[in-house]
């Protein structure tokens, strides 16, 4: 009786194997059968997904409820002077932190390429230091005005990665919050 039981266990937990692995390759056919871009949405669909997540979240005049209809609840942001942001809650912080110091903020989308579920875009953003906030501390009422480079991957119409690089640097020279070179020497 002993030996039975495992015996069962055993064939119990392969079936369930052969089981999933059968929906694996099944997938698998779909996807294949559609090409990555239908999988994951066309080019344009995804285009058009970041250029909403771009107004809606980084925009004054946007809306950051609108984080649940562009994020995934998976999503990751790899932001080196952040680091990671994970989830829409982290996506709808990060985007509020950076609305509450720059109420004006304005972000434009200067070029956007998109191929297979990777959406690249050339970004600018101004904006003038009104809000106090941790990151940026207290208000110094200076404009900043930066470029940057964003990487978003898209599933399903989400977006679900994010690599992002822009001139963090020269923001925090322009507000007046780290000496420029000249003035170190």
């Amino acid at each position: 009786m002993r030996r039975f039981i495992p015996l069962v266990t055993i064939a119990l937990i392969g079936a369930a194997v052969v089981t999933q692995w059968q929906r694996v390759k099944e997938l698998g056919r779909k996807v294949l059968r559609k090409g990555p871009e239908e999988a994951s949405g066309s080019a344009e669909e995804n285009k058009a997904v970041v250029r909403r997540e771009m107004a809606e979240l980084f925009n004054h005049t946007g809306n950051l409820d609108a984080v649940e209809e562009v994020i995934a609840p998976n999503y990751v942001s790899h932001e080196p002077t952040s680091g990671e942001t994970r989830g829409i809650e982290g996506a709808r912080q990060f985007a509020a932190t950076f609305r509450e110091a720059f109420p004006d903020l304005q972000n434009t989308i200067e070029d956007m390429v998109a191929e297979g579920d990777k959406v690249v875009v050339r970004f600018r953003a101004r904006g003038t230091h009104q809000g106090e906030t941790e990151a940026f501390g207290t208000p110094t009422g200076k404009s900043m005005e930066i470029t940057g480079i964003t990487i978003k991957r898209v599933s399903e119409g989400k977006i679900v990665e994010a690599w992002t690089n822009f001139d963090a640097m020269g923001m925090m020279q322009q507000l007046g919050l780290v000496p420029e070179a000249a003035q170190q020497a």
